[in-house]
């Protein structure tokens, strides 16, 4: 059999993809190394979602091309976002690679690696993250229209993943010694709506949380029709954390109406009010983006004034994209990248700022943390406010505790960064 190495680029979605296909793969005897190096055939899971992530795609690809130019393996395949987009101009392009597949032709890429698809496996995965958290992907592709986004055309239209099966792998991850599960889906609010007729997903949530997970995490809820009775169960049930990840872009109703959002501003901050006033102890994530075409100085203003006074736990922003299979291609991009990066280096000052602040409040404290990583006498790890690779760590000294990754610690806060939670090892567990 072959010897793989799979390289797994972009979201965590495509990190669910690779997951899925290792475990096929696996089944048929196919080895995965470690390295490059080591492997006969190199595999790339890319992500076309903007102009940075297709760069590093690109970067990658070739790459791996001249390994197999130097005969140090004997083929590559490409395969997830990009093909999707770009399959007959990366195939003029790029003639040494030796197949193209998209986001939904799993059966082909293993038959080209030398394995079998097996529909009883759908629920089986290898992890590429830590053993003792995964993500859940409960849905696939997406029906918002927002103008900037091409997602719908590299995923396609939602598909709800049954809620029996989502249970099933679930319990499988659960075995396998997963304690945080991070549920994900391009639009998590409208989970079960093409099932059921309504959301599914505050009794997802219920079930899992029955399953005794220890944390349980809501990542990417669209603000547009979202169930609220999921945050009275964030409220009522320990074990679902008391975050929410809701992208809302902008808050300036002129490009909310461009960006086909289906929500102006002033819905925007009753939602926020509605959910911290269900919810007093929740921490809400959010991203923006900077220098949207047309995007004027007073609305980046008004973007930056709605930030001040909504104080967002976490927050990212990214300079807008312009890409062609996006409805928003259609539109000038009449802010230059200067600007745009310029824009989303004030928001980001702005929400420094305000996340000193709120980490300052747990100095003194005591909290509990998922160790993540363990280096000589320090952990880093999380609190059931951070997601895993995108929010704040918690950077611990053990003290004479033996604590290891995939223990929960208590932890005593004695000073913090925008970014960062430091403190001592208090107890375990």
């Amino acid at each position: 059999m072959h010897n793989i190495f799979l390289l797994s680029l972009g979201c965590s979605k495509n990190t669910v993809d690779s997951e899925r296909l290792m475990a096929q793969a696996a089944a048929s005897g196919v080895i995965f190394t470690e390295f490059a190096d080591d492997a006969d055939i190199i595999l790339i899971n890319t992500c076309g979602f903007i102009q940075d992530a297709k760069e590093e795609s690109i970067a990658e690809t070739l790459a791996a091309i001249r390994k197999k130019q130097d005969e140090k393996v004997r083929k590559v395949y490409v395969m997830g976002c990009l093909p999707e987009l770009y399959r007959k101009e990366l195939a003029d392009e790029m003639p040494e690679i030796d197949g193209f597949f998209g986001t939904r032709e799993l059966p082909d890429v293993l038959r080209a690696i030398g394995a079998e698809y097996r529909e009883e496996l759908l629920d089986r995965r290898i992890l590429l993250t830590p053993p003792h958290y995964a993500f859940l992907k409960i849905a696939e592709g997406c029906n918002r229209q927002c103008s900037f986004c091409s997602i719908p055309k590299i995923r396609g239209r939602y598909v709800s993943q049954p809620p029996e099966q989502l249970l099933r792998e679930a319990a499988l991850l659960r075995q396998s010694g997963v304690r945080e599960l991070n549920l994900i889906a391009q639009d998590i609010s409208v989970y079960g709506c093409d099932l059921d007729g309504s959301s599914l997903l505050n009794d997802l949530v219920l079930r899992l949380s029955d399953m005794e997970f220890e944390r349980i995490r809501l990542l990417y809820a669209y603000p547009l029709n979202f169930p609220m009775e999921v945050i009275d169960t964030m409220r009522e049930r320990e074990n679902v954390c008391n975050y929410l990840d809701m992208p809302l872009q902008h808050i300036s109703d002129r490009i909310l109406r461009s960006m086909n959002r289906g929500i102006d501003s002033t819905g925007t901050v009753r939602l926020i009010e509605s959910i911290r006033q269900r919810n007093p102890d929740i921490r809400l994530r959010t991203t923006m983006i900077a220098g949207y075409p047309g995007e004027t100085g007073e609305e980046f203003e008004e973007l930056l004034q709605f930030v001040a006074e909504t104080r967002f736990d976490r927050l990212g922003c990214f300079p807008y994209s312009h890409e062609e299979h996006s409805p928003a291609c259609r539109l000038e991009d009449d802010v230059i990248p200067e600007k745009k990066q310029d824009r989303v280096a004030e928001l980001m000052e702005l929400q420094e700022t305000i996340s000193q602040e709120k980490n300052r409040e747990f100095e003194g404290n005591e909290i509990v943390v998922l160790v993540d990583q363990v280096e000589e006498n320090m952990v880093f790890g999380r609190t059931e406010y951070d997601a895993p690779e995108v929010d704040n760590e918690c950077i611990l000294e053990t003290g004479n505790f033996d604590v290891r990754p995939g223990m929960f610690c208590r932890a005593r806060i004695t000073d913090s960064t925008p970014y960062d939670l430091e403190g001592e090892v208090i107890g375990i567990g």
